[in-house]
């Protein structure tokens, strides 16, 4: 591996390895001239690489709640650096140290901002493309309730903004994102609509509440893609939702009901979780060590 730069932009000192993915790793660094913390991520120049698109889409969502601040990106020596504003930990990482399970309250507000923060994404034309615990963390300091969607390298573009249109439905996809949070349409193949992200992100939830899935092993077995749709497909909502407030089941009879262009109906979705809304701060989630967002393992 090539050796790693000391400084990023003659302003930003590298520091400790926050997390890594199989070909970027994210540092803790600080700007010697303003003093202040932020994260870089780094991925080698000889990989074909998503960072530069990921820093255009994050800086046309700057200033949206719940989206990291997209600061600096260029060519360090022989890498793509990517530099971002420090935020907290991930939820997959509260999720375990909070012994793998959280409250309703506090499942039902992550719900309410993460649902927020993706019709923000949308009203500006992309979809994620890969909702999962390690890609929502959580900000430091007075945005330390706040929960931030991270990861934007598998993002893409719904909407055709020179013709008005959206992308047309096609099979042949492949996969994209992290097979236990995936829409079973994008395990088959078809085309990323808003919906998909939004089953994603009640896959999430349900995870987050019941403290795993029915396709998932209890021994974090790491099972193919084509086994967890197997298991997905054949459970019921029913057994997936069992023990848990019926609303969660009505987000995905409704989501699966929606047509491949068609646009959620975000005041619906929210009003089946604002009964159980009551509490609007996340479960004890303090944390005194400081982590950048994490590169995910796809």
């Amino acid at each position: 591996m090539d050796k790693v730069p000391i400084q990023v932009d003659g302003r930003f000192r590298l520091g400790d390895v926050l997390g890594s993915g199989p070909y970027a790793v994210v540092y803790r660094a600080r700007n010697i001239i303003k003093d202040d913390a932020v994260a870089i991520k780094l991925e080698p120049i000889d990989h074909s690489s998503s960072m530069q698109c990921e820093y255009c889409i994050l800086k046309n969502l700057e200033g949206g709640v719940g989206i990291p601040c997209a600061l600096w990106f260029g060519r360090e020596l022989t890498y793509h650096a990517l530099v971002l504003n420090l935020l907290g930990p991930s939820l997959h990482h509260i999720f375990c140290t909070h012994n793998r399970k959280f409250s309703l309250d506090t499942v039902v507000n992550l719900g309410d901002q993460l649902l927020s923060c993706l019709e923000y994404i949308y009203s500006h034309n992309y979809i994620h493309g890969d909702i999962k615990p390690q890609n929502v963390v959580v900000g430091l300091g007075d945005l330390k309730h706040t929960a931030f969607i991270i990861d934007f390298g598998t993002a893409k573009e719904f909407w055709n903004t020179s013709t008005g249109v959206h992308i047309p439905f096609c099979q042949g996809q492949c996969l994209t994102g992290t097979p236990a949070f995936a829409s079973i349409n994008n395990h088959l193949g078809v085309e990323l609509g808003r919906h998909d992200n939004i089953e994603s992100l009640t896959y999430m939830l349900i995870y987050c509440l019941q403290g795993s899935l029915p396709w998932l092993t209890s021994n974090q077995e790491k099972l193919s893609s084509s086994s967890i749709l197997e298991r997905k497909v054949n459970t019921t909502i029913e057994v997936l939702c069992h023990r848990i407030p019926v609303e969660f089941a009505g987000i995905l009879i409704y989501m699966c009901a929606l047509a491949f262009s068609e646009d959620p109906d975000y005041n619906h979705i929210c009003s089946l979780l604002r009964p159980y809304n009551r509490d609007l701060i996340f479960d004890s989630l303090n944390h005194s060590a400081t982590r950048s967002p994490t590169v995910t393992q796809s």
